[in-house]
């Protein structure tokens, strides 16, 4: 099974992929490890995609959390078994967001990259209450569901989440 998670900041995307992984035995990969490096540095490109790449390469059975258009995306798309769009209402993304902060402030998260210590700051709060969650950006992730019908959901609360699981 191979599975993409994709979605808004704080819709449990990395969350998902852990439960995913542990119940299927697939291989789970945070996009976010391997887009920054240390200190919430970007990755090059060309370095990054080559890790992703080697990562499909070697696993027959994956789970991938994190959006990143110009990682393998078409790639990731297309060999997914399944599509999962996490889209939560903003208060619910922010709340979850805060409550991440909270948990683990002052430290990395497994789903971060090494040395990237949870934060969150101005910048953070306006892209999750509005620029990650665009008009534009929904109409993209819907337009996945045209691509890929047959394999692609869309869930917008907690409780589709739970069903769907």
């Amino acid at each position: 099974m191979k599975i993409a998670i994709l979605g808004t900041s704080g819709s449990g995307k990395s969350t998902l992929a852990q439960t995913l992984g542990r119940k299927s035995g697939a291989a789970v990969l945070h996009l976010d490890t391997v887009h920054f490096l240390p200190g919430w540095v970007e990755r090059p490109p060309d370095e990054e995609n080559a890790l992703v790449r080697q990562f499909l390469d070697t696993h027959t059975s994956w789970v991938i959390d994190g959006n990143y258009t110009k990682t393998c995306y078409d790639r990731r798309m297309a060999e997914a078994d399944q599509i999962i769009v996490l889209w939560f209402g903003r208060f619910t993304c922010l709340r979850r967001v805060i409550a991440r902060w909270w948990a683990n402030r002052g430290r990395v998260r497994s789903s971060s990259a090494p040395g990237c210590e949870e934060k969150i700051d101005l910048d953070f709060i306006r892209w999750v209450l509005y620029q990650g969650r665009s008009p534009q950006k929904r109409e993209q992730m819907l337009r996945l569901g045209q691509q890929y019908p047959e394999k692609f959901v869309f869930l917008q609360n907690q409780r589709q989440l739970e069903r769907f699981l």
